[in-house]
């Protein structure tokens, strides 16, 4: 087979994949660390109760981006993910955390427990 002008070659035969060999740092999950230092204090909490708490401690860190109500929906979904792995027992609208189910569940996430879990 001839490759011409008029009838051009095409090579079908196996293409270079370019792999990113770049790391990429994923950023600590702020909702999730400051649901479970206020869930680790041993009380129970409503979540309109429980997320007053945390937005405030994420404004006091200047964590609070994208806006209340995006941020409302972040938390409960990381509020729900907790109770699913058995770290949070919920008892009808109130959410109660579980010291030692809440230090390992947030521990293999960032890499490290924070200073509010003991």
């Amino acid at each position: 087979m001839s490759c011409e002008f008029a009838n051009p070659c095409y090579n079908f035969g196996p293409m270079a994949i370019l792999k990113k060999n770049a790391f990429s740092r994923r950023v600590p999950d702020l909702v999730t660390e400051e649901l479970v230092a206020v869930l680790s204090r041993r009380a129970s909490f409503e979540f309109k109760q429980l997320f007053d708490i945390v937005h405030e401690n994420l404004r006091a860190r200047n964590a609070a981006s994208g806006g209340e109500e995006m941020l409302r929906l972040r938390a409960y979904e990381k509020l729900q993910n907790l109770v699913a792995r058995g770290a949070v027992k919920k008892s009808g609208k109130k959410y109660k955390g579980l010291p030692s189910a809440l230090a390992s569940a947030i521990a293999p996430q960032n890499g490290h427990i924070p200073a509010g879990v003991k």
